[in-house]
């Protein structure tokens, strides 16, 4: 099945909806017009008869005893164009004036016109013409009768369908106007809105093929089409940012593993040539490597298994204050060895979590601001609840971190330490474990730093 474009397919049901509205509104104008304009005939031929009856019944002079024969001809055959035949006697049941007897072919026109037109208009109404009796009465008193024969129950003169028929006329250029009208306004809505949504694809299949700079040119000042647009600009950013950090973990990967590799390569090949001979502190160095190795490998599986979708967190009820006491304990060697002032505030708080999982978030938020702080500088952490949630916060007064590599710490292999020393540096990799054990929780990290003066991380979990 051939697909069609956005565009043909609004610019389609647009012009079906309106010509569908235009024509329910046409259909339900017609209908209630032609409603009220027969209500509105049956009135006029109310009042027609009622004038003619009134008129006829002045034609007759009480004192001479006479009918003005010549008004009443007049008035009978303007009667007679407009649909009435009509007949007048006297009191005494005399025909005074017959129009029929007058000009019968003419009577017989007019009957079969109006015939024809009111059964070609309405065939389902079978009306017919009948002969209606009214008394003449002048002061009270009964001067003679007439005798109206007109189509009933009603009838349209050859001037009322020329209204009707004009009226739809109107009412059908105005549909055909609508109509041509929401094809133009629903091609150019359908073009403003496909064109954008074309470029979208566009733009979306050149991201595919790693093109990431691609980009809109200006918006489209339509709030859904403006949000699309800049959540994929947002995504090539995005994409193009993993890309880059890719690259670079691939690049720190493979740094880390031929520094040490270099290093165990070229003393064991020494010693296998005799160069050098294999005494206890060489092999001690090539062990050395072989253990920064060995860690390195440790903590990528440990950030593996971290990150791993089907991570199972084995949550208790626990105390974040004295579980941040207990973990301290365990770095009061290096602070002792640095002369750090370290100072634990807050309160008791129990919260759900995996007690394990958090020691190590504790632990390597610890021991970074250990190792980047100088000597007789100042820790500060801080237990505390804050609304629905449990904050732990961690202060030092260390070299800090550039604003400009903020948005990077908690990937893998980062190191503010640009020299890529390994031993005052580490992998770089406890802050990524640190980020995903804490989301793994369904919290966050955040950290704020000035360099020269210091940083601050503070972990954000839910309490259940």
């Amino acid at each position: 099945m051939r697909k069609q474009s956005l565009r043909r397919r609004l610019s389609l049901t647009i012009a079906a909806v309106v010509l569908l509205t235009v024509s329910i509104i046409s259909i339900l104008a017609n209908v209630s017009i032609n409603r009220k304009f027969k209500d509105y005939i049956e009135v006029q031929q109310s009042q027609k008869t009622e004038e003619l009856i009134s008129s006829l019944s002045q034609q007759y002079n009480p004192e001479t005893e006479d009918w003005n024969i010549d008004f009443i001809h007049v008035l009978g055959m303007y009667a007679l164009y407009d649909g009435y035949i009509i007949k007048v006697y006297d009191d005494q049941g005399t025909g005074i004036w017959d129009a029929e007897k007058h000009d019968m072919s003419l009577c017989n026109q007019v009957m079969a016109d109006i015939s024809l037109r009111m059964k070609e208009k309405y065939p389902r109404m079978n009306g017919e013409f009948t002969a209606h009796t009214y008394e003449l009465m002048q002061d009270g008193e009964k001067v003679g009768s007439a005798s109206l024969n007109y189509y009933g129950p009603f009838f349209l003169s050859e001037n009322d369908f020329q209204f009707l028929r004009a009226l739809n006329t109107i009412l059908l250029s105005a549909g055909i106007v609508s109509l041509l009208l929401a094809v133009m306004i629903g091609w150019r809505l359908a073009k403003r809105i496909s064109e954008p949504l074309s470029k979208a694809v566009t733009i979306s299949r050149e991201i595919s093929e790693g093109n990431y700079e691609i980009g809109f040119d200006k918006d489209t000042n339509i709030k859904e089409l403006d949000g699309l647009t800049q959540a994929i600009t947002n995504l090539a950013g995005s994409l193009k940012e993993q890309e880059g950090l890719r690259k670079r973990l691939t690049a720190d990967v493979a740094h880390e593993l031929r520094t040490p590799l270099t290093t165990v390569s070229t003393h064991l090949e020494a010693m296998i040539e005799g160069v050098w001979e294999p005494t206890k502190e060489r092999l001690s160095s090539c062990q050395e490597e072989v253990k920064r190795i060995s860690n390195l490998v440790k903590d990528l599986e440990k950030l593996a298994r971290v990150e791993s979708d089907n991570l199972k967190l084995n949550k208790t009820s626990m105390d974040l204050y004295e579980l941040v006491k207990t973990v301290s304990r365990t770095c009061e060697a290096e602070i002792y060895h640095q002369n750090l002032k370290v100072t634990i505030e807050g309160e008791p708080l129990t919260i759900t979590a995996d007690r394990d999982r958090i020691s190590q978030v504790i632990l390597n938020l610890l021991s970074n601001a250990v190792k980047y702080t100088p000597e007789h500088g100042n820790i500060r952490m801080v237990v505390c609840k804050v609304h629905d949630h449990a904050e732990f916060i961690i202060e030092d007064t260390g070299s800090g971190i550039e604003e400009k590599e903020l948005p990077f710490v908690f990937e893998r292999f980062y190191r503010a330490d640009k020299s890529r020393n390994r031993k005052s540096g580490g992998a770089g990799l406890g802050l990524a474990i640190v980020k995903s054990i804490v989301s793994a929780h369904g919290g966050r990290v955040e950290v704020k730093s000035t360099v020269g003066k210091g940083s601050e991380f503070k972990v954000i979990l839910p309490i259940l």
